[in-house]
């Protein structure tokens, strides 16, 4: 997974945000449009529209943006930053047996999910399906065991990426057609009706999409909130078989021979590119 653009009504403070709590280093800064990531990996761009009113309740788009660790130290030092200076903006944590993750709410509301990966042996499969829970996870606990002088010191210290985008949809049987029959992802786990997970090379998830907070909703208006996802795949003629494959089954796209973009059911953006 690339970047996932934001677009914000008040930039400093989101900048502000994702770089002091959240860890990230600010790579760019080019009038109303910020990055912030890692190293030279890009994960969020914040896009200043203060024109924009804020998304309906209840609406499709953004569920959260999960920000992938590379080891529970760094994890740590990232919970440990923002409990400490947005400690309001925590909404929970949980093992889900592949992964050990952390939720909050940025200060306009777009859920962020911190997360650190157990190895791929220790994940379990049955008949195509990865195994996950939600099991309770005590971040004071977690931060204790995991935090050190130098990732607290040093937040912003070692890599990070997205690694996953979770949205929030209509209903799952479209999302399912759309993007595991259209797309091509594989679908890895289903919570009965209301929640699809899907991957791409044995990935647990890097795509979910669920109807908790937005069942029955339509296409989406322009609005604060999610502005596009990015999909990084090897080379330019991977896009290419892409595009024909969303033509063949008539979603329009917009293809410039290096990046292809196109919506989804709700009016989610994808901009699918090369690294």
């Amino acid at each position: 997974m690339g970047a996932v653009t934001l677009r914000v009504g008040n930039l400093d403070a989101m900048i502000a945000y994702y770089r002091d709590a959240a860890t990230l280093t600010l790579l760019s800064h080019d009038g109303p449009i910020a990055v912030l990531g890692r190293g030279s990996t890009p994960i969020v761009i914040l896009q200043h529209a203060p024109e924009l009113a804020a998304a309906e309740p209840r609406s499709s788009g953004l569920f959260h943006t999960a920000i992938l660790f590379e080891t529970q130290a760094q994890l740590a030092a990232a919970v440990y930053s923002v409990g400490t200076t947005h400690p309001g903006s925590f909404t929970g944590s949980a093992d889900h047996l592949v992964s050990q993750a952390f939720y909050f709410n940025d200060p306009e509301g777009n859920g962020i999910e911190l997360y650190w990966d157990r190895d791929r042996t220790e994940w379990s499969w049955t008949h195509g399906q990865v195994e996950m829970a939600t099991l309770y996870l005590d971040p004071n606990a977690f931060i204790g065991e995991h935090l050190t002088r130098d990732g607290q010191a040093h937040p912003s210290t070692g890599t990070a990426i997205v690694g996953h985008v979770h949205l929030s949809v209509g209903d799952v049987a479209t999302a399912r057609e759309f993007y595991v029959d259209r797309v091509g992802f594989e679908a890895t786990a289903s919570l009965g009706g209301s929640a699809l997970f899907v991957s791409a090379g044995g990935y647990h998830h890097h795509m979910a999409m669920n109807t908790w907070n937005s069942a029955g909703s339509g296409r989406r208006r322009l609005a604060l909130g999610l502005g596009e996802v990015d999909i990084i795949l090897p080379g330019t003629d991977d896009i290419g078989a892409l595009n024909e494959r969303m033509s063949h089954f008539g979603v329009q796209t917009r293809h410039d021979g290096q990046t292809l973009g196109f919506d989804d059911p709700w009016g989610n953006q994808i901009v699918v590119r090369t690294k």
